[in-house]
């Protein structure tokens, strides 16, 4: 059995962390770390948890925890976990970091961003980027996994294939996101309130949402090159869920009878299938079919989809997914599998809930 640590499990991400690993077959949770409800009992705060979790909340003491256990989730705020990272500790135990801390190489890209000081820069070289579809073998050798952002995970895998490809040109990409409001955590927080999101929907983080750097940088490394792009996220009324749509030109491409052309729907769906046809938990949907979030609530797919518009010269790309799945605590689990060469798929075949 593989034991694992929570840090932050009271939180939105370790209440699904928490929730997914109880259905893992060789997963046993040790520690429901919560600095907020220290002796209290998990299923108080989470009462779906009653007479299935008896635990009680502990602290979140690193270094004890490192020695008690084989993995740890930290669900934790930006800076915590680099503000307590030592090298001993990562000789004890493997980390999957669901915070950004280690997520973006470039230290002063993290710090201009985040506005915060980066305590443990050393270990940001060696922090694989858990995607696993894009990073599955850099996965299983480490020690330090990046969980990657719920609007990050999905702007990404709608566009990879066709940066990669080179189908399109990246600095023209324009991705415009919607995200229910358990993105912005359990926190109270006044524009999260119920009269403030009800039969509203906003903007936020207009040219400064800090998953901006993190997209461009993983899509730059597909690219080959740096890349910038337009990112815009906006809140919706609902509890999951996100929705990217995205934007870029189309490159002319060399057709079968030589000449230059732009890609036909025909090249691109084969682009998504080179990547993501032996995918377990990316859905290239059929034509003219759109991703839609009720599809994919409480699961750990995202499915994606493209049209492309011949009057402008310009492909549409669609993607969706649960950001509490996919997006954060089912990504983690993902991780962890091929960490301890379990099943990629174990303990995430969760069929999406409807309605």
């Amino acid at each position: 059995m593989i034991k694992a640590g929570i840090i932050g499990a009271t939180g939105y991400a370790g209440g699904e962390l928490v929730r997914i690993l109880l259905g893992h077959k060789n997963v046993e949770i040790k520690w429901f770390g919560s600095r907020s409800y220290i002796d209290k009992k998990y299923a108080e705060v989470y009462q779906n948890m009653f007479e299935i979790v008896e635990d009680t909340c502990l602290d979140d003491n690193l270094n004890e925890l490192a020695k008690q256990v084989d993995v740890i989730f930290t669900a934790t705020p930006q800076g915590y976990l680099s503000s307590i990272l030592t090298e001993d500790i990562l000789k004890q135990v493997k980390i999957v970091d669901l915070s950004a801390d280690y997520r973006i190489k470039d230290v002063a890209t993290y710090e201009k961003w985040y506005k915060i000081e980066h305590k443990s820069p050393q270990f940001i070289e060696e922090a694989v980027y858990g995607l696993c579809e894009v990073n599955r073998e850099k996965v299983k050798g480490a020690r330090l996994v990046a969980n990657p952002g719920c609007y990050t995970t999905c702007s990404i895998l709608t566009a990879y294939p066709l940066v990669k490809e080179g189908l399109i040109d990246p600095d023209t990409l324009i991705i415009d996101a919607k995200s229910g409001t358990s993105g912005a955590g359990r926190g109270a927080k006044v524009p999260n309130l119920y009269c403030e999101v009800n039969e509203n929907i906003k903007a936020y983080g207009v040219t400064t949402h800090r998953h901006t750097p993190e997209i461009e940088e993983q899509l730059g490394y597909a690219a080959g090159k740096e890349i910038v792009v337009n990112f815009t996220p906006h809140l919706v009324p609902m509890n999951r869920g996100i929705l990217a749509t995205e934007y870029a030109s189309l490159n002319k491409v060399k057709q079968s009878d030589g000449s230059m052309d732009y890609p036909t729907y025909e090249q691109i769906k084969a682009a998504y299938d080179k990547y993501y046809a032996d995918e377990k938990f990316v859905r290239v949907l059929p034509k003219d079919v759109c991703p839609e979030t009720k599809w994919v609530e409480g699961s750990n797919y995202v499915d994606v989809n493209f049209k492309i518009d011949e009057r402008t010269h310009r492909v549409i790309m669609m993607g969706a997914l649960d950001n509490l799945v996919k997006g954060a605590a089912g990504q983690a689990v993902q991780n962890m599998n091929l960490l301890f060469g379990e099943k990629e798929s174990e303990g995430l075949e969760l069929v999406p809930m409807f309605p």
